[in-house]
């Protein structure tokens, strides 16, 4: 998957670059954390334009009154993340979007997707109820009046809302899932307190049209192409634990897969 945020800011001189990474030496935050946060956020709004040269080590410590070792730690750091990389000579350039591949038949997590990406995730809880819901009971195979746990909430990268996630779980098969206080991990608790393991998922993609709550949340002006998640995922059992639909953004999402050629 790739994320492609469009820029959204004036590009940047590199005069205006170093002006805008000043450190504050009144706060216990490292100078090296305090450069990485002003780069990565500067690439991410499109203000630090992709191909760009960076100041060189000795120039940036100059410049900023800083030692080279803080700046050589910051740029070292961003190129492990992929947002620079070498440009011969000591030279520092920032990257195209990274690519983060998922292998096919490997469900990956947001976060972990979102943080090889060298981006921050996190997540806004929007709603958590109980409910009963005679299309949901069908696909779970219960009664029409089954009680399911409806969770949604909004996933976002650097801030930037990417996905809006609905998810249901079988109160039947999780009793305690009742209890859950919506803070931390539902998986964890799922294996921790209603000793459950989760085994296998299957998944699908298709495209749509965000809706009138997902165009608003995605701040859109209109309507506008988005893809469509849905999966499903077992315990060991084979017994169906969660149900997700998830609308993802279609400018900021690519799917990639590797497939074996074979000739008839």
């Amino acid at each position: 998957m790739m994320i492609a945020m469009k820029d959204r800011r004036p590009k940047l001189t590199a005069r205006e670059i170093i002006d805008r990474l000043a450190v504050d030496d009144k706060t216990s935050e490292p100078y090296y954390k305090q450069l990485i946060r002003h780069i990565a956020h500067l690439i991410d709004t499109g203000e630090i334009a992709h191909g760009l040269g960076l100041p060189s080590e000795r120039d940036l410590a100059d410049a900023l009154n800083l030692s080279r070792t803080t700046i050589k730690r910051c740029y070292d750091e961003l190129r492990q993340v992929g947002l620079l990389s070498a440009n011969g000579r000591g030279g520092t350039s920032v990257n195209k979007p990274a690519i983060a591949k998922t292998p096919l038949g490997r469900l990956k997590g947001f976060t972990e997707e979102m943080l090889e990406m060298g981006k921050m995730p996190s997540s806004r809880l929007e709603s958590h109820e109980v409910i009963s819901d005679r299309t949901i009971a069908s696909i779970f195979q219960r009664p029409s009046n089954a009680s399911f746990l409806r969770l949604v909430q909004v996933r976002l990268a650097d801030e930037v809302p990417i996905t809006r996630e609905v998810a249901w779980y079988d109160l039947a098969v999780a009793p305690k899932l009742k209890d859950w206080d919506a803070k931390g991990s539902i998986y964890a608790f799922l294996q921790d307190v209603c000793e459950i393991k989760l085994s296998w998922a299957e998944q699908s993609i298709e495209a749509m049209l965000s809706s009138a709550i997902e165009t608003k949340t995605f701040g859109f002006e209109e309507s506008a192409p988005c893809l469509l998640q849905k999966r499903r995922i077992y315990s060991g059992e084979n017994k169906l634990i969660e149900y997700v639909e998830g609308s993802f953004r279609g400018d900021a999402y690519v799917h990639h897969m590797k497939l074996d050629v074979k000739y008839d």
